[in-house]
């Protein structure tokens, strides 16, 4: 084995002991934090919406999905005997570290999977080394799981697999309500292997790093008990790779987008189910997918996501309580080990052995209706964004409307989340339209009436007030695209319209010509112009920690005062990491097929399913 690294940085992650000691690197700074008898690990910081003895747990269970698949793969691991102490601990009821009977949807039946994990792939570690007390402990806590309900989502599949886990062990185990939830887990099937999160519920992360991670564990853990399944889970993921690698990019990152983004490198957590379930293709070979695996981690590990003692924060691209969600403890952040699952594949398999690939050739363009969401690429800069048509359904998460209905997101940009409700500033709207009654606050889309796609050009229809209508069109390109509002309002209203958010440096210069206002440092550019409607510009500086990726934005944006009546906005946005020059504005409005003049607009666009040719004329 390579000597110890210093640093988890300076991994270069070539080989599977890189991996290993990666994953080292990551736990061993836990060790001391571990509760007498071992059963909670309590990472003190901030708070989640359960209490601090189920976050010490969730903590816990979280560091074995990692340490699980190692141990499968042959690894040996100086935590396990703490781990193999705090089960022991935690699942017997006479002991004071008892994790608790549990109740109806209770974050512990979250925590409970990856034991459930570990009964079908190490057993000889967790189960056989047990006496029968130990074994019937173990086996009442975790069949707690079949008593209580999971919420009708990814969680599901949490009693999946325990229940996998019950039987692999010879077991008695919930045969009946195990294929309800498989079934039931078929309705939130949206086609091109694409899942809802729920029945009518967003498909966003939870897609990779959950409903497809659990199916192809299954998959290959189940393949002779049920091989219809298991066949139709792999294809499934077939297709869904197709779609989702043009969510990375070539450095690594990948687009922050949607709730959980705390969970950081388990972006890539799908690619090591992938692997091992051996879900290869002709395109997504071993060395493809090990590429898109390593390079992800190599990048998120550069940033400054740990704290002074080695310890994952809350946050994305740094500490940042601001975008956390209300069940995200100081140990939540520990499923991004789910992409360790690559651990379990032995030394001689083909993806340790074959070389890492750079991504394939792809297309600037790829429309994924499933998700909403059309994607571009811009080759000469690696810069990934996907465009939103946005939502019918909504939910009840932190920043719904910033997470899953701004009008783009980017793996260079990011997104923003609000601070607080006063002002612009405060409201961090980039990539928003936001609308305010004259009184500093502003609301923005949260859920729509109407969308569809077609082509580059996505569209939907959504009401901030029951007497304001808003349609809004974007035309998708990279480093342009068109973003077109038509506004029937029985109010009197101020409209502020923001692009991308730069990361502040220590220099940028912000300059507005006209109509138009950008800004522009080392990192890059950002700018908005106004073709129609609009009267103002403006440099907001959002509150800090807003951002998902720069602590500090300055946020180029478009102003207007709408009196009752019918409006057109219309706004061309460029956002470009790096140095290059951006196209020209006529340049960009040509290739996206859109014609100004002064009675209104028309888009001219190549839609991708009639091969045909559409037109719309919007009229001011």
């Amino acid at each position: 084995m390579e000597g110890i690294l210093k640093s988890i940085d300076r991994n270069p992650l070539e080989s599977k002991q890189h991996l290993r000691e990666a994953l080292r690197q990551l736990v061993r700074p836990l060790k001391p934090l571990y509760e007498a008898g071992g059963s909670r690990l309590p990472i003190k910081g901030s708070h989640a919406g359960y209490g601090e003895s189920i976050a010490g747990m969730e903590g816990f269970s979280r560091i074995l999905w990692g340490i699980v698949p190692d141990l499968a793969g042959g690894g040996t691991d100086e935590l396990w005997e703490d781990c193999l102490r705090g089960i022991i601990s935690g699942t017997d009821p006479e002991h004071k570290q008892y994790w608790g009977d549990v109740a109806d949807y209770d974050q512990r039946l979250v925590e409970m999977a990856v034991l459930g994990m570990a009964l079908c792939m190490i057993p000889e570690r967790i189960w056989e080394p047990f006496g029968e007390k130990e074994r019937r402990n173990l086996y009442n806590w975790l069949n707690l799981i079949n008593a209580h309900p999971c919420h009708d989502c990814n969680w599901l599949f949490f009693h999946v697999m325990v229940n996998m886990g019950f039987y692999k062990t010879g077991q008695p185990y919930d045969k009946v309500q195990m294929e309800k939830n498989l079934q039931r887990i078929e309705e939130f099937y949206l086609g091109r292997g694409w899942y809802s999160d729920g029945v009518g519920g967003h498909s966003d992360y939870y897609v990779p790093f959950a409903i497809q991670y659990y199916g192809l564990i299954y998959s290959k853990l189940m393949e002779k008990e049920d091989p219809e399944r298991c066949g139709r889970f792999k294809e499934r993921a077939k297709q869904f790779a197709g779609d989702f690698i043009h969510w990375f990019s070539p450095d690594g990152s990948s687009l922050a987008y949607g709730r959980s983004m705390t969970y950081r490198f388990a972006q890539s957590a799908f690619w090591s189910a992938f692997a091992y379930a051996e879900a290869y293709t002709d395109v997504f070979t071993p060395g493809v997918v090990k590429g898109l695996i390593m390079r992800n981690l190599r990048w998120w590990f550069k940033q400054p996501i740990f704290d002074a003692g080695g310890i994952l924060t809350v946050g994305y691209a740094y500490p940042n309580l601001v975008m956390a969600e209300n069940y995200n403890s100081p140990g939540s952040p520990y499923w991004a080990l789910k992409t360790f699952l690559v651990l379990a594949l032995g030394d001689r398999d083909r993806f340790w052995n074959e070389p890492e690939l750079e991504l394939p050739q792809l297309p600037a363009l790829s429309v994924q209706p499933e998700p909403h969401l059309v994607l571009c690429r811009q080759e000469s800069t690696g810069h990934v964004t996907a465009f939103n048509a946005g939502h019918l359904s909504t939910n009840e998460h932190t920043h719904t409307s910033a997470k899953y209905e701004k009008f783009a997101y980017s793996s260079a940009f990011g997104f923003s989340v609000p601070r607080a409700e006063w002002g612009l500033g405060q409201a961090a709207m980039d990539s928003t339209l936001g609308l305010s009654e004259r009184d500093n606050l502003y609301r923005v889309r949260r859920v729509n009436k109407e969308t569809w796609i077609r082509g580059r050009v996505l569209y939907a229809k959504w009401l901030p007030w029951s007497n304001v209508e808003v349609e809004t069109w974007i035309v998708a390109g990279l480093p342009w695209h068109v973003l077109i509002h038509r506004i029937q309002t029985g109010r009197s209203l101020d409209a502020a319209e923001g692009g991308f958010a730069l990361g502040l440096l220590d220099e940028e210069t912000v300059t507005a010509d006209g109509l138009g206002i950008s800004a522009v440092n080392a990192a890059g550019s950002s700018g908005i112009y106004g073709l129609l409607g609009y009267t103002g510009t403006l440099a907001v500086y959002p509150n800090a920690d807003t951002n998902l990726l720069h602590p500090r934005t300055v946020l180029p944006t478009l102003t207007a005062s709408l009196e009752p009546g019918t409006h057109l906005l219309a706004a061309a946005v460029y956002g470009q990491p790096g140095t290059a020059k951006t196209p020209e504005l006529e340049e960009a409005l040509i290739e996206l097929g859109v014609t100004v003049g002064n009675d209104g607009l028309s888009i001219k666009w190549e839609d991708g399913e009639s091969l045909g040719k559409d037109v719309i004329h919007l009229r001011r």
